[in-house]
């Protein structure tokens, strides 16, 4: 991870933070499947220096953001909106696969036990629980993992 993708993750992290007037869970999944975390995956656009002010703006003229709902805290907001965009540049994935791998609930539920952990170590653990919701027999991670 160079400088400006570390900058990348920042912001999508203080954008995530400041939604805390919509429903967390509705929010992240609507930001994930947006255009707006589409032009965030690209290796270049100007959209992604805009600042998270803007892009909140411009999603919330992409999407119709509910309101009503349970809101996730500032804390965990940001982990979230920044180990989603850490996983995306890392490892080359789209925000639409990402969300399909780790949604919203899957992410709060394990922020305490995975947020003070290295982003890397963080997304393989979130990949392996994933897997194990598959059912995949290859999957290795303790089977009393919170998923």
């Amino acid at each position: 991870m160079d400088n400006i993708q570390l900058k990348l993750c920042d912001i999508q992290g203080r954008l995530f933070e400041r939604s805390t007037d919509y429903a967390s869970e509705g929010f992240i999944r609507d930001f994930m499947n947006s255009r707006v975390a589409e032009h965030l995956d690209s290796p270049y656009n100007k959209l992604q220096w805009m600042g998270e002010e803007y892009l909140l703006e411009d999603l919330e003229e992409e999407k119709n953001l509910a309101r009503e709902g349970e809101k996730f805290s500032p804390e965990v907001l940001y982990w979230i909106g920044y180990l989603y965009r850490y996983w995306a540049c890392s490892r080359k994935e789209s925000s639409k696969k990402i969300y399909h791998l780790a949604p919203a609930k899957t992410m709060k539920r394990n922020y305490l036990a995975f947020h003070t952990f290295d982003p890397e170590i963080a997304i393989d653990d979130l990949k392996e629980i994933s897997r194990q919701k598959k059912g995949d027999p290859v999957a290795s991670f303790a089977s009393n993992q919170e998923i």
